[in-house]
């Protein structure tokens, strides 16, 4: 079952009932709570609804008592106040400490904070002296409390290239010469760090694609860390995708995809992360359950002829569901808070992998992307 509002799908999650809870602003809004079975049929019952301010402050990233990564993005809004003329700004206090400051009735921010547990508390502040707050405790994962990072995995060895042809998107490895690619390691310029790779695509039939993928934790893990006892793997809750990446073919790149993916006891969590150049220039997250890309809204512009720098955070929350928290692209962070239940995987697969995709555009033009800084942050 699912919700859409306003005609964006924002919750997913598998099962004939549904409970949840989302945030929404003031406002009108026209929402939709769908059911999908297995056969390919679909129900929905139309809601229209008009939320109306409240006082107090609603904080809708972090959640209570929830484990998150550095820097820990804050987003908040306060409701209408008791003082005529309205509310003054808001801030956010870490340990006593006040740490953050916005003028206005909303806030949306990203902050530092050292590995452990921490005590946030959002308030705002009135024209008329008067102040409302809301306490949020938050673990930080990293460090030397459990964190782990995997650095510069676009020089590591282990990377696998599958072709996808249209319009199913299958891998194969037999696909030549619908799609060509190839990949170069150890890249000096241009790099960042002195070990750039630079991945290729081309080919002859349009809208082609070519999948990167390396297993950095579990079965085949490339990392030394084969978690054969299965302990490692269901720990982890919190993933961090981070890079840089050139191209001077920005006109003619159609796609650019950055996945995280986790499996085990049967269980497939892909985060996938699509940036879409050519394509519309905006952010699609991956939804597990319909196997479709989603919009998210959120502008995607990154510079020809220039590094960009592209972060994704999200995680697996304690129900196991798939929790995309946000996209940082060049230094704006743009919050997602989209919560989507896993898919199944066949097998016995348990390990965690990291991927890398180029997309072709109505000619297959070929070009190419330079990756460097790949890292892979988890707690």
């Amino acid at each position: 079952m699912g919700i859409y509002v306003n005609n964006s799908l924002t919750y997913v999650v598998n099962g004939t009932k549904l409970n949840t809870t989302l945030f929404l602003g003031p406002g009108k809004y026209n929402t939709v709570v769908e059911e999908w079975d297995h056969c390919g049929g679909a129900t929905f019952t139309r809601i229209a609804l008009n939320v109306t301010s409240k006082t107090g402050v609603f904080v809708s990233s972090p959640a209570n008592n929830s484990s998150v990564s550095s820097p820990v993005h804050f987003q908040a809004s306060a409701g209408t106040s008791a003082c005529a003329k309205g509310v003054a700004s808001m801030g956010v206090y870490v340990d006593n400490q006040l740490v953050y400051v916005v003028n206005g009735a909303h806030l949306n921010t990203n902050l530092n904070m050292s590995p452990g547990a921490h005590r946030t508390v959002v308030e705002e502040w009135d024209f008329c002296g008067g102040a409302a707050f809301t306490p949020v405790d938050v673990k930080v994962g990293g460090g030397g409390s459990g964190g782990s990072r995997l650095v510069n995995l676009q020089a590591s060895g282990g990377w696998r290239g599958y072709g996808e042809l249209p319009p199913v998107y299958n891998i194969c490895t037999t696909c030549s010469p619908q799609v060509s690619y190839s990949m170069n390691q150890g890249v000096t310029s241009p790099s960042l760090s002195g070990r750039a790779t630079r991945f290729n695509l081309g080919g002859t039939l349009p809208y082609s694609d070519v999948l990167w993928t390396n297993a950095v934790i579990g079965q085949n893990s490339t990392q030394g860390l084969p978690d054969v006892n299965h302990i490692l793997v269901p720990a982890v809750h919190n993933f961090t995708y981070d890079a840089d990446f050139f191209t001077a073919s920005l006109a003619i790149t159609q796609v650019l995809e950055f996945d995280i993916n986790q499996y085990f006891n049967g269980m497939s969590f892909i985060w996938g992360t699509q940036c879409r150049v050519a394509g519309g220039h905006e952010w699609d997250i991956w939804d597990n359950i319909n196997n479709a890309w989603v919009s998210t809204g959120v502008p995607c512009n990154p510079n020809n002829n220039a590094w960009n720098h592209v972060t994704v955070q999200v995680q697996r929350t304690w129900d196991n569901r798939l929790f995309y928290q946000s996209i940082t692209l060049n230094g704006v962070t743009h919050a997602i808070n989209r919560y989507y239940s896993p898919g199944s995987v066949p097998g016995t697969w348990w390990g965690i992998t990291i991927n890398y995709q180029m997309d072709g555009n109505f000619q297959q033009a070929p070009y190419s992307v330079f990756v460097d800084n790949l890292n892979l942050s988890y707690f």
